[in-house]
């Protein structure tokens, strides 16, 4: 079971199918299965990689997950696969009081474990080749913080980061670790278990474990937080979407790396590249909204198949 004060995670699995992490021991695997990369697949890859001086990549969940993170739509082992259960949604959170207490709940259990997350091989090898030059930008759909702490500096963290808390209010920006910590100043008695892990460091939890449980507010105004992340239901930041397309505009190739961009604020940089003739190479597991639009689809595991990728 997941307890919150040993900031240890243990608990039960939820049928679905999940294996041996070959991250760390005792890290759940939330990679679905998948066979090796084909060495004809892996040679057009680096074709591609090497024609590219300004590369654009676009990362997605199924990077993460060879971090331990589970994802959402992943076949077998996303979340969608192994419960009836959904993702906060934007509306319900700022208009429902209990539904935020219920979301700090969860997130107080879960964020032990998910803020301690390192960068897997793919997220360093995509810091070495904006190290060599090869990068034109990153843009991450992930909110885990794993790209910044490889060390990536030509980044944006398209949907927020969920390291960061913003006030609704007055807008001030603090970070996650301080919150933890009001959270235990307000709730030193109470104590949950957890059945299992969801994305975005969420847990499973009983509606009657949150029912006491103490949340914050703005240390400046007294207005509501909440995590600096776009929850299902909202929009990215304007400005947000142009700095990124200006990037795209930049760029003389795009690489989509473990995302499958059922999501339109992802997909939507696609739809651009094929408007502006940038050739499209995507790898992952499974099939993607973006398929018909890349010149080169490639199955994987996003660490595997990079490692063997030079950025020539």
């Amino acid at each position: 079971m997941l307890y919150y004060q040993a900031a240890i995670l243990q608990f039960k699995p939820i049928a679905g199918n999940w294996r041996s992490s070959s991250t760390s021991a005792g890290v759940v695997n939330f990679v679905p299965v998948c066979s090796s990369t084909d060495s004809t697949s892996r040679k057009l890859l680096q074709d591609f990689v090497s024609r590219s001086t300004r590369l654009f990549v676009i990362t997605g969940a199924g990077l993460s997950t060879e971090s331990g993170i589970p994802d959402y739509r992943s076949e077998g082992v996303g979340l969608y696969a192994r419960t009836d259960r959904r993702p906060m949604q934007h509306a319900e959170f700022v208009r429902s009081a209990k539904s935020r207490q219920r979301y700090w709940a969860r997130n107080f259990v879960g964020w032990p474990q998910f803020s301690s997350h390192q960068p897997n091989s793919a997220h360093r090898i995509l810091q070495r080749w904006e190290e060599r030059g090869k990068l034109n930008w990153v843009v991450t759909q992930n909110v885990d913080a794993l790209h910044s702490k490889a060390g990536q500096k030509r980044l944006t963290e398209l949907h927020g980061c969920a390291h960061r808390v913003m006030c609704l209010g007055c807008g001030a920006i603090s970070a996650r670790g301080a919150l933890q910590k009001r959270f235990l100043a307000l709730n030193p008695a109470w104590s949950a278990q957890a059945g299992g892990v969801a994305p975005d460091g969420d847990v499973f939890l009983d509606d009657e474990q949150v029912l006491h449980f103490r949340v914050p507010s703005c240390e400046d105004c007294g207005g509501t937080l909440k995590p600096e992340v776009t929850f299902f239901g909202d929009t990215v930041n304007k400005a947000t979407v142009q700095f990124v397309h200006d990037r795209l505009a930049e760029s003389d190739a795009v690489l989509v790396v473990g995302s499958s961009l059922q999501v339109y604020s992802g997909y939507r940089f696609l739809l651009a590249a094929s408007d502006r003739k940038i050739p499209v190479a995507i790898l992952n597991i499974g099939s993607t909204r973006a398929d018909h639009l890349a010149q080169l689809k490639v199955s994987g595991r996003c660490g595997e198949v990079l490692s063997v990728i030079q950025p020539l």
